[in-house]
């Protein structure tokens, strides 16, 4: 089968951890024999960033470390989606995309036929649903959306009338226990800073505590304003700037703990989604603990495969445990592992795709035949 997946970008990360995902999804599609094509617009927001800040040296490491995934590029003023789409069965366009190019993509179908999905990994649909409307759905066989919650939304709001929740998960070839032979420090937290959509979160669950306990910490990400260099600088928390993928395994094993903090509207409105970063903690086997989110979906249990800490004070105590308590924090990792590896990677989501996908051509040729 040829699957052309359509996202912002395959090469950077940068601000943009759909990244890691479509990553792991483009390799398990290809150990399953199919073939995969990944288009990303050219100069894309995420990528001149990338390179702006880190130089084109960040590219060619992606591309040392990823040689088997391979974008394509295409200029967003001028396509061709007679030479983009020719002989393919399965599309996949991406929530972070231009509307054109989604309204384009769901006309051409009227003149090939393929099947295609709208796959949606974000909380615009709550946030910004006057935005959804720029986004023309009327030819699409359907919506991939990245938990329970938000799919509702899609039905309630008649964004479309097929959807079908499709998690993300865990890129286990990338995201995976290294040997534990050197500690750096106690607590690592990988997260962009971003537009202050959990400011006051990061405040109480990670860096207070971390004050509070004195223990040796370290952030990574990007888009990190100067009262939040001041904060960590206050906190003796020593800030990294972007981590690469490649590293982010063996980073996690010099750490004793990770924290996640949910932005806002995934605390508050759409209930079941973790994102991505639990999954990838999970599979590296570093102890997690996190800030309130309701796994309303029973992805996990917690208290086993992690840590839930509802207030700032309950994050000290917790964190103190995992830091005394070596038994009880590597029972919980592996706890968490074996979970990540029974449920959740990105092996376990192309198989789902490739199921989605067979559903919906088999219901189309039954509705042919009648």
């Amino acid at each position: 089968m040829k699957i052309i997946l359509f996202y912002h970008s395959l090469i950077s990360d940068w601000n943009h951890g759909n990244a890691h995902f479509l990553r792991g999804i483009y390799a398990s599609l290809m150990k399953m024999g199919h073939e995969v094509v990944v288009y990303e617009p050219t100069n894309g927001w995420s990528l001149s960033s990338l390179i702006k800040d880190y130089g084109h040296k960040a590219v060619s490491d992606f591309r040392s470390y990823f040689p088997h995934l391979k974008p394509s590029f295409y200029d967003p003023e001028d396509y061709d989606l007679n030479i983009m789409l020719k002989d393919a069965d399965l599309v996949l366009v991406h929530e972070w995309n231009d509307p054109k190019l989604v309204r384009d993509i769901g006309n051409f179908k009227l003149i090939q036929d393929f099947t295609l999905f709208f796959h949606d990994t974000h909380h615009r649909a709550v946030s910004a649903s006057e935005e959804m409307k720029r986004y023309d759905l009327t030819h699409y066989d359907g919506v991939l959306a990245f938990g329970n919650t938000l799919s509702r939304i899609y039905e309630k709001e008649g964004y479309h009338k097929n959807v079908w929740t499709w998690h993300e998960a865990a890129d286990t070839d990338t995201y995976h226990p290294m040997v534990r032979d050197e500690e750096l420090g106690d607590v690592v937290w990988i997260g962009n800073w971003g537009d202050n959509e959990r400011t006051k979160e990061i405040h109480e669950f990670i860096i207070e505590p971390v004050k509070a306990l004195k223990l040796k910490a370290k952030f990574y990400g990007v888009r990190y304003p100067k009262h939040a260099i001041r904060a960590l600088e206050a906190a003796g928390i020593e800030y990294g700037g972007w981590l690469p993928t490649c590293k982010v395994a063996e980073t996690f094993s010099k750490y004793k703990a990770t924290i996640h903090v949910p932005r806002k509207f995934y605390r508050e409105n759409l209930h079941g989604i973790p994102t991505i970063r639990p999954f990838e903690a999970m599979a590296c086997k570093i102890p997690l603990i996190s800030a309130p989110w309701e796994d309303t979906e029973e992805l996990f249990t917690i208290g086993k495969d992690f840590l839930m800490a509802e207030d700032g004070e309950e994050m000290k105590d917790m964190l103190y445990k995992v830091m005394t308590n070596k038994s009880f924090a590597r029972s919980m990792a592996d706890q968490a592992y074996s979970t990540i590896c029974d449920k959740h990677t990105c092996d376990h989501r192309a198989k789902e795709l490739v199921n989605i996908y067979k559903q919906v051509n088999e219901s189309k040729t039954i509705k042919a035949e009648v």
